[in-house]
C-alpha cells in the first residue's frame, strides 16, 4: 500500500499561533494557495489513485482543490476529524502549554482540555482509517488529507516516536509525507518537501465509496 499524506493548508487561527481543534475554520488566502501548490506536487507524482480526507472545511477543501488538478475522487472520513482538545480550542498554543505537559508526561489516557479526546481514542480512530485502507486499497495509492493532530499519529504508524518526539512533532500546512507497507510488520516513510512542482490543469472533483 502508498500512502500520501497532507496537512491543510493555513487558517487564520494557524497564523495567529491558536490550536485548531474542533472549530471548522476555513482556509484563508494563503491557505488556498498551499493548497494549489501541494496539487502541483501530488499531479507531479502522477499515481495517486483516491483521496480520502478529513470532512472539516479546511482539509475539505485542500482537498478538493488538489482532486480537481488531478481529475481523481474524494471520499471524506469522519475519523479523520482533528483530535478533540477540549477547552484548549482556539487558545494561544503558549496557553495550552498543558498540552505538551500531557503528552511527555505519557497521560495517554487523559482527556486533552478535559472534555476532549484521550491520545488512545485519537490512534484508535485513526489507525482505523489506515487499516481500512490497507485492507481495501492494497494496491492503489491513496493521499489522505487531514490535520496536524491526525498526520502526526499517522506517522506513527510508519515511524515509532518517543512521547516527547511526538509532543514536538510537526507538520507544516500542506505538508507532503509519504508512507508504504509491504508487509503488516514492516513500513517505511518518506518526507516529500523536496518535491519540484510543475503546472496542473483543473478539471474535475467527484466522489466515490470506498467502504
Amino acid at each position: 500500500m502508498k500512502l500520501y499524506y497532507a496537512r491543510h493548508g493555513q487558517t487564520d487561527w494557524n497564523a495567529q499561533n491558536r490550536v485548531c481543534s474542533t472549530s471548522d475554520i476555513p482556509l484563508n488566502d494563503k491557505g488556498i494557495a498551499q493548497a494549489h501548490e501541494l496539487a502541483k506536487k501530488a499531479a507531479e507524482l502522477g499515481e495517486i489513485d483516491l483521496i480520502i480526507a478529513s470532512p472539516m472545511k479546511r482539509a475539505k477543501k485542500t482537498a478538493e482543490i488538489v482532486a480537481q488538478a488531478i481529475d481523481k475522487p474524494i471520499v471524506l472520513d469522519e475519523r479523520l476529524r482533528e483530535w478533540d482538545f477540549g477547552r484548549f480550542d482556539g487558545a494561544d498554543r503558549e496557553e495550552a502549554a498543558e498540552a505538551l505537559r500531557l503528552f511527555k508526561g505519557r497521560e495517554f489516557a487523559l482527556p486533552m482540555g478535559e472534555t476532549g479526546e484521550t491520545l488512545l481514542q485519537l490512534n484508535y480512530r485513526v489507525y482505523a482509517v489506515l487499516e481500512d485502507i490497507k485492507k481495501v486499497h492494497a494496491d492503489k495509492t491513496i493521499l489522505v488529507v487531514a490535520h496536524g493532530g491526525v498526520c502526526r499519529m499517522i506517522e506513527t504508524y510508519f515511524n515509532h516516536m518517543t512521547a516527547e518526539e511526538f509532543a514536538d512533532h510537526r507538520m507544516g500546512n500542506c505538508e507532503l509525507r509519504f508512507g508504504e507497507i509491504s508487509r503488516i510488520e514492516e513500513s517505511t516513510w518518506e518526507d516529500c518537501s523536496a518535491l519540484t512542482a510543475r503546472g496542473a490543469s483543473p478539471t474535475r472533483n467527484s466522489a466515490a465509496s470506498w467502504r
